[in-house]
């Protein structure tokens, strides 16, 4: 029993932290800031996070999701994966 219990938890403390947004929700990459960025983005830690920030405010607003493999570090693999989760506006 206990085992069941323990596992039901788990799962739901992973599915909470695989998916930080509701579902249908996206984020805009345009305004959010680093650390939402890395909690939203799969594939992507705090320092990934903080080089979509600077080359944001370096080169401006992004157009598209996909100019997210402009950052280094960034491709598109990552991108195609989170796109339901991202926007620009």
């Amino acid at each position: 029993m206990k085992k069941h219990l323990f596992a039901a938890i788990l799962l739901m403390l992973m599915a909470q932290s695989a998916n930080a947004l509701p579902p249908g929700e996206r984020i805009n990459i345009n305004t959010a800031d680093a650390a939402t960025l890395a909690e939203v983005i799969d594939g992507v830690g705090l320092r990934r996070a903080e080089a979509i920030v600077r080359y944001r405010d370096e080169n401006g607003a992004f157009k598209d999701v996909l100019e997210l493999t402009n950052v280094k570090g960034i491709g598109e693999h990552t991108v195609t994966q989170n796109q339901d989760r991202l926007s620009v506006k």
